[in-house]
């Protein structure tokens, strides 16, 4: 090891000692949380149903054409085990519906099975890592009126439910073979981009819909149901079916998990504030990182002030048992493989700085009133040496640090994506 590194390591771990933070601990802590990295950065959320899948419509939206991006499961598996190698900690991979093994064959989204993502399973075995799991409701045909599972078409509507349901049992059987909890997120694209007049009797389809498709049960320890709100998307500017309340109130009721995303909420709304909002009333939190710029843009995740607020919320919450942690987002305007460790990283970072906060002074200071203390303690912290305590994680990790992984990145293009 750097001999540096370890004397910055050293120094760091003593100044956190004198506010009674094991960073020897606190490291162990970081690198055992399982970060859900998501496997659409890799394609543009193009998917492999068919030879040239590229996202079409379905309230997101890609832009960017930098080349070299994934083609096949080969070649996404490899740019994820690229981008993983430059990640320290725990990981789990978020697939898509659209992202299975078809084997070059057509084969309708309310026709999927798990074997169609055996070898995605035997991958995740092979690198001791589990699987999250998305049904896919968009780039379809029976997407295109804006309307899946609160469509008041019965055709359309009994599609997609066919589809969720069939999803719900691969994310059992993805948990059951791996041994680790595969968490099952619905988002659906459902809503208008003008005035609605009937938005209620929408909202009641949808629950009706979400009734049906949860009418099996499944082993918790196998798989868990999220439910991912948004304020707005492409092509519904007016009106979301899937809202914030209402998948809040269907999770309180039902037990299920609701699903924050970062970047689908107003720009004025802080994710950091609503978790200890819901967390007395919810079984638990799937938090999607992202980074909204100006609209739910799905920018690459940075070290941003919000960013290190929610981690520090979920700390002190004592909640990381129950908020699972989760990355979405896709720029394919820039290196994608770059694009995922920036954001991974600025993740750990973020939660990095949180377990190192001695939260235990920051009460004790609040409890007894005293609160330009409180204001001035937490000030202090943000010129802690927790860079020192990063770069030791890095390499303790065997981990490229923060300047040496985009040589790597840029190593790696020249060799292989840049000649797809």
């Amino acid at each position: 090891m750097n001999i540096k590194v370890k004397q910055a390591y050293n120094l760091a771990k003593e100044q956190y000692t004198k506010y009674g933070i094991d960073t020897d601990k606190v490291l162990d802590r970081l690198t055992n949380i399982p970060i859900s990295i998501h496997c659409w950065q890799g394609d543009d959320v193009g998917g492999f149903e068919t030879a040239d899948a590229v996202l079409s419509g379905g309230g997101i939206l890609s832009t960017g054409r930098h080349p070299g991006k994934a083609r096949n499961i080969s070649e996404l598996r490899s740019d994820i085990e690229k981008a993983f190698s430059l990640i320290p900690g725990k990981k789990k991979l978020n697939l898509h519906a659209i992202y299975g093994d078809f084997k070059g064959k057509a084969v309708s989204r309310d026709e999927v099975l798990p074997e169609h993502f055996s070898s995605w399973i035997s991958w995740a075995k092979e690198l001791g890592m589990g699987l999250d799991f998305n049904p896919s409701l968009f780039s379809h045909p029976l997407a295109d009126s804006g309307y899946t599972l609160a469509s008041s078409d019965e055709k359309v509507r009994k599609f997609w439910i066919e589809h969720v349901k069939r999803c719900r049992e691969i994310s059992n059987h993805i948990g059951k073979h791996l041994g680790s909890t595969c968490i099952c997120n619905i988002w659906i694209p459902d809503g208008s981009k003008d005035l609605t007049v009937s938005r209620l009797r929408h909202r009641e389809i949808l629950k009706n819909s979400l009734d049906e498709i949860f009418a099996i049960d499944y082993p918790e320890e196998n798989m868990l149901d999220a439910l991912e709100c948004k304020l707005f998307g492409i092509g519904s500017e007016s009106y979301v079916v899937g809202s914030h309340e209402f998948y809040l109130s269907y999770a309180v009721k039902t037990g299920k998990i609701v699903t924050f995303d970062t970047g689908h909420f107003h720009p004025t709304e802080l994710v950091s504030d609503k978790l200890s909002a819901v967390l007395p009333f919810v079984k638990a939190v799937m938090l999607h990182v992202s980074r909204g710029v100006r609209w739910d843009s799905d920018h690459v995740p940075i070290l941003t002030e919000e960013l290190m607020a929610i981690m520090e919320e979920i700390v002190r919450a004592d909640a990381l048992s129950r908020v699972h942690i989760a990355t979405d987002f896709f720029d394919g305007s820039i290196n994608r493989i770059g694009a995922w460790v920036i954001g991974a990283r600025a993740v750990l970072k973020a939660l990095l700085f949180a377990l190192l906060e001695p939260a235990n002074i920051l009460k004790d200071y609040e409890d007894s009133g005293n609160l330009f203390a409180r204001l001035g303690f937490a000030e202090a912290l943000k010129s802690m040496p927790y860079g020192a305590v990063w770069d030791y994680c890095c390499k303790t990790s065997e981990i490229p640090d923060d300047v040496e992984w985009m040589d790597e990145v840029l190593k790696y293009e020249k060799e292989v994506t840049s000649r797809r």
